[in-house]
């Protein structure tokens, strides 16, 4: 009977991911514990970890990228900017509140701000010296709110 459902289980995870999550689930619930495909299981689990984390640094390269277009550009500023500044922050916030994730970040964030500059000078035409070699920002820095850097700003300029 276990042979059967643990095949049965690792059948369905080549057919329907999400399924086989709500069925790994379930045996865990009932406590059939043998009958957990446990090499999968973890696999699977060590892939969410490093999805997390691409979610992260990507994440942070956009905002990082945009905070400099924005502060490198003020005449090109637009409301697509900014609700692109406040979703990265608001995403990052709610996956910084995983302290595994958050010390991520910190990790990889001078990283993430090289290939910020890199983005910005590819997206706004500026040579990537214009931007500085060091992130004028920490972490909490980069996702704190702007006030007169965003939602005032772009609401109170006049359009050309």
């Amino acid at each position: 009977m276990v042979q059967r459902t643990s095949a049965a289980t690792a059948a369905l995870y080549e057919v329907d991911e999400t399924a086989w999550l709500e069925a790994t689930a379930e045996l865990i619930r009932q406590g059939q514990l043998d009958a957990v495909e446990l090499n999968t299981l973890a696999e699977y689990l060590t892939d969410m970890a490093k999805r997390d984390r691409r979610e992260v640094y990507s994440r942070l390269v956009v905002l990082l990228a945009h905070l400099l277009k924005w502060d490198y550009q003020p005449d090109r500023r637009s409301g697509s900017w900014q609700g692109t500044i406040l979703e990265q922050q608001r995403e990052l916030r709610q996956l910084l509140e995983s302290g595994t994730l958050r010390n991520h970040a910190a990790t990889v964030f001078a990283a993430t701000y090289a290939d910020a500059r890199k983005q910005a000078a590819a997206e706004s035409g500026l040579v990537r010296g214009t931007f500085p070699e060091e992130c004028p920002w920490d972490l909490d820095g980069a996702l704190a709110d702007r006030g007169e850097g965003t939602e005032q700003d772009t609401g109170d300029r006049p359009r050309e």
